[in-house]
């Protein structure tokens, strides 16, 4: 009787080693999302890094004249009658 109760204890434990949440079969499911996270964190810290860039250029010590004029566009829709626009993805699409 004891012996078939810590056979069955071992073969749960041996199942949860091979099947359960944090076993074997577990490890390669882990191992992709932590890949599909990383990817996403460089992304994000790309993004991050690009809109820290145009704040600091459009700091009101000392703007960008550039990006002003291009930023007033924009958001105002304001062109000259003898400017021409290009519509850019920013994205790249």
């Amino acid at each position: 009787m004891t012996q078939g109760l810590a056979l069955a204890l071992l073969l749960l434990l041996m199942g949860l080693a091979i099947a359960g949440p944090s076993g074997l079969l577990a490890w390669g499911e882990n191992a992709r999302l932590l890949e599909q996270r990383q990817a996403r964190i460089a992304k994000l810290t790309e993004e991050r890094d690009a809109l820290k860039n145009r704040v600091a250029l459009a700091h009101p010590a000392h703007a960008d004249p550039d990006l002003v004029g291009e930023e007033l566009r924009r958001n105002f829709n304001v062109v000259h009658p003898d400017e021409l626009v290009l519509m850019i993805d920013p994205q790249g699409e």
